[in-house]
């Protein structure tokens, strides 16, 4: 592990280092950690923020979209003078502000399986906040080739789904044990079609974030081999286990 801290940064993170559970320890595996988010989106911006904020070493980011006009309600990183800006550069511009020392690299392209396997070497943790199954299966097949840790997120009007998976534990099931790729279609949890509060959105990648976090530590529970539903509309909140299909 590098040097250690230095004053000003002890002085940043004054409130994780105090925590027991972190020290000055842990706040140097957050400075070396290498985190990929693909989709900055609802999902995709308050974990990035959260994560940098955090002290995170690198940051990639994957997104070919350009900001509009629907998507400030919810994702926290734009404003209206964004709007038809590459989400990538505007966020990398907005997340350099919040921390200088994160290393964001950004890929401005839409992913694909040769574009995937390329970069995923380069990262130990993967944050899938993207809104189309055909992204989280890709996502989820290559990650676990590669035995990374994902946390998927999914969102729709008030209701949002939370999975982790740790591949390096060869009995982790897969997105594939809860979501059967030959019957589910992108109107199922998708803002697009259906909508979406913007503070669900919030919610749950600012969950997906602390399931990073967690697991760069090695502290608390995770969510490896549970899916966590949130209705937020009646604050509903459920842990289910998964079963890894044969």
């Amino acid at each position: 592990m590098s040097t250690k801290l230095n004053k000003r940064e002890i002085e940043k993170f004054s409130r994780q280092i105090i925590l027991k559970n972190i020290g000055a320890l842990g706040q140097r595996k957050i400075r070396e950690a290498k985190v990929l988010i693909i989709g900055m989106g609802g999902l995709g911006c308050p974990a990035a923020e959260f994560l940098t904020r955090s002290g995170i070493g690198t940051l990639g980011i994957v997104d070919h979209d350009k900001v509009s006009l629907s998507n400030i309600h919810r994702q926290t990183l734009y404003t209206e003078k964004n709007v038809n800006k590459s989400k990538v550069k505007i966020a990398k511009k907005k997340l350099n502000e919040i921390n200088p020392k994160t290393k964001i690299n950004i890929f401005n392209y839409k992913l694909n399986k040769i574009k995937f396997n390329k970069i995923i070497k380069n990262y130990d943790y993967i944050i899938d906040g993207t809104d189309n199954f055909e992204s989280k299966f890709l996502i989820n097949d290559i990650s676990l080739d590669y035995k990374k840790f994902l946390v998927v997120g999914a969102i729709s009007k008030f209701d949002g789904h939370i999975f982790s998976f740790d591949f390096k534990n060869k009995n982790s099931p897969s997105l594939r044990d809860f979501y059967q790729e030959e019957v589910v279609t992108d109107e199922v949890l998708n803002c697009e079609y259906d909508g979406i509060l913007g503070t669900v959105a919030g919610i749950v990648g600012t969950i997906q974030a602390n399931e990073i976090l967690k697991k760069i530590l090695n502290i608390g529970e995770n969510l490896n081999g549970f899916i966590l539903i949130l209705n937020l509309l009646n604050l509903n909140i459920r842990k289910i286990k998964l079963k890894k299909r044969k």
